[in-house]
């Protein structure tokens, strides 16, 4: 049985301090709840003292994005050492910001899966194709693309630790959200994709999220479906009590 995993990306949102408010109203809200794993990705300066909020409790650390070397003359990256010092467990990778605002690439991407893997974080590896690629058809070839290009590097006794998200990039922040089924169809097919690179019981292990406004009145519909096991969500992510109603809504409480 996967477990459901709901993550909350800010993006470029939020101060330290207004994270810390954030994640401790959070905590209070949800209290111990355990049935569903939580994953708060702030940008890089709240990452320390939220990871210190965060510490001993249920609710996950990742951040938004890492570089692939472990150090070096690379002004403005973060490297996968200095995420793991700040107490993150996950990592957003390939985010469609990522690929399309700033030209990231497959090759890319793949470097940081497996960096992140060999330093021990754990990738939230987003896939998703833009509106005119879904209007010709094209969803299909480009999210087996991305899948294959991102785990070339990755073992099979490694892929269960991976999230994959699939993310339609027409659907993030736009609120024009892709159905349930459509979205559960995405969904089986990468988890027929990743039975093919690998096998049928590693890719039953892997958890796949849905991402692209997702909202505490809509994540239900998804989490229903078989092949969806989560959510990635940005702006409901960003008022705890909205995020924290998202997150019970998904587990039926």
């Amino acid at each position: 049985m996967r477990k459901p995993v709901i993550g909350g990306n800010w993006k470029m949102n939020k101060t330290p301090q207004e994270g810390v408010e954030l994640v401790a109203e959070l905590r209070d809200d949800l209290g111990d709840m355990a049935d569903v794993e939580v994953i708060i990705c702030p940008p890089y300066p709240a990452l320390l003292p939220i990871g210190s909020e965060l510490a001993g409790g249920n609710i996950k650390l990742g951040a938004q994005d890492l570089y692939w070397e472990k150090e070096g003359a690379f002004t403005g990256q973060v490297s996968p050492g200095m995420l793991r010092a700040c107490g993150c467990q996950y990592v957003i990778i390939g985010h469609s910001e990522r690929r399309h605002v700033f030209g990231e690439t497959d090759a890319q991407v793949a470097k940081k899966v497996r960096a992140a893997l060999d330093e021990g974080l754990k990738p939230i590896l987003c896939v998703g194709e833009l509106l005119a690629e879904r209007e010709a058809g094209e969803t299909e070839i480009v999210v087996k693309r991305q899948l294959e290009a991102a785990l070339a590097g990755v073992r099979g006794e490694e892929i269960s630790t991976l999230v994959i998200a699939y993310e339609p990039v027409w659907a993030i922040g736009t609120g024009r959200a892709s159905t349930a089924e459509d979205a559960q169809d995405v969904a089986h097919f990468i988890r027929r994709t990743l039975a093919g690179l690998y096998d049928r019981e590693k890719s039953e292990a892997v958890r796949i999220q849905y991402g692209g406004s997702v909202k505490p009145e809509n994540v239900k519909f998804y989490l229903a479906e078989a092949d969806i096991d989560g959510a990635l969500v940005g702006g409901a992510s960003l008022k705890a009590a909205v995020f924290a109603q998202l997150i019970r809504n998904s587990t039926g409480r």
